[in-house]
């Protein structure tokens, strides 16, 4: 049996994260356990204690914006895949994030259900390898 991927979304807008979730609910091919944060202040608290497979992030908190919002959780995180999902539709953050190591940057509103879950199953395989070369060396 497989498991269950562990996804936390961190996102302060309840009407969005009902959206991810249901997305979720209606397309993913695998077994999850879900959980939504609306701060970075919760979050950073949240993975002290529990580890996940994977965040999903929104970047505009109430408690930081924009790209030091993913690095303040990367840097914290750095073996888990962070895939931004986020209202800002701007080339420049989003390059700057993925050159960063974000696994993945999407509008939201964009973004269908078959695709988030390929982009997460995809991010936690592609991390794992990461990984894996990095423990070789």
């Amino acid at each position: 049996m497989e498991k269950n991927i562990k996804i936390l979304l961190i996102e302060d807008n309840p009407g969005d994260a009902y959206l991810i979730e249901e997305h979720l609910g209606e397309f993913a091919n695998f077994s999850y356990e879900f959980k939504n944060v609306g701060t970075l202040n919760e979050v950073l608290s949240i993975l002290k204690e529990q580890p996940y497979d994977v965040i999903l992030l929104d970047l505009g908190l109430p408690d930081s914006d924009g790209v030091n919002t993913y690095l303040s959780v990367h840097n914290k995180n750095p073996l888990v895949p962070i895939i931004i999902l986020t209202g800002l539709n701007d080339g420049k953050i989003e390059s700057h994030a993925l050159k960063e190591g974000a696994q993945d940057f999407l509008v939201k509103g964009k973004t269908e259900g078959r695709l988030l879950q390929s982009i997460i199953q995809c991010s936690i395989e592609r991390k794992k390898r990461v990984a894996f070369y990095y423990l070789r060396l």
